[in-house]
């Protein structure tokens, strides 16, 4: 089978390719284990920081919902990018949806084009935006977060950044993140390192506290009722029973 994520090195920066295009990049049990040993192979003393991108018109749909990852392992791979010494500059040109944005809220920085899109999607699932809360809700707005969470709007590149989901939108995303890897390259390892334990600090201590109760909601809802009720409409293509 094709590798579901591509790596390349350069002049000290790793740059991991979500390379899925027929489920959107979603959250499956093999992108998900590939991830994890890409980000393990970044401890590499040759690499500086990590740019974690996309191939096609979707950075990440969230969850697979035909071949779900365990949340544990969706967990364990946010725990690892947080405590990862180095970091992680997302650079999104697509779509973002769901357990995508727990993926790119993780990230120490992130930038994304005019093209990318992003929704919380959960609600209209039977299901919460549980897990990715960790990494999310110490960057967002509250008042954002609150709206967003629970309505599932789709919102622009412009809106994210001005909650704190995104670092920074532009019109051309690889002239905007030129200074950000060059002052990265410049770095020291052990400045870096100890920067982002200040930086990542409270993105770090949710995932300990939280990690293990907000995997437990997240598998009951995933089996609940009303869940299964809104990922078969959503096959099916149509509104779940309890849309007014």
């Amino acid at each position: 089978m094709a590798p579901l994520v591509h790596a390349a090195q350069a002049t000290g920066i790793a740059t991991f390719t979500l390379d899925s295009p027929g489920n959107r990049n979603a959250l499956s049990v093999d992108l998900v284990a590939e991830l994890r040993a890409a980000l393990a192979a970044a401890a590499d003393p040759a690499v500086r920081a990590v740019v974690l991108t996309h191939s096609g018109n979707t950075f990440c749909a969230g969850a697979d919902l035909k071949s779900p990852c365990d949340p544990a392992d969706f967990v364990a791979l946010l725990r690892e990018t947080a405590e990862l010494p180095k970091p992680v500059v997302a650079r999104v040109t697509g779509h973002v949806r769901a357990g995508g944005l727990g993926l790119l809220g993780v990230c120490d920085i992130a930038a994304a084009g005019p093209q990318s899109t992003y929704a919380f999607t959960e609600t209209h699932l039977g299901l919460a935006p549980a897990v990715i809360s960790m990494p999310l809700l110490p960057r967002l707005d509250p008042r954002a977060a609150a709206r967003y969470f629970l309505t599932a709007e789709v919102f622009d590149s412009a809106e994210a950044a001005r909650t704190g989901l995104l670092t920074l939108a532009a019109e051309d995303v690889d002239a905007a993140l030129e200074p950000v890897l060059a002052g990265l390259r410049k770095a020291s390892p052990q400045g870096l390192a100890a920067t982002k334990a200040l930086t990542a600090a409270a993105v770090r201590e949710a995932l300990a506290r939280d990690g293990s109760r907000l995997t437990e909601l997240s598998a009951g809802l995933f089996a609940s009722d009303e869940a299964r009720e809104g990922i078969t409409a959503r096959f099916e293509r149509r509104e779940p029973s309890w849309s007014l």
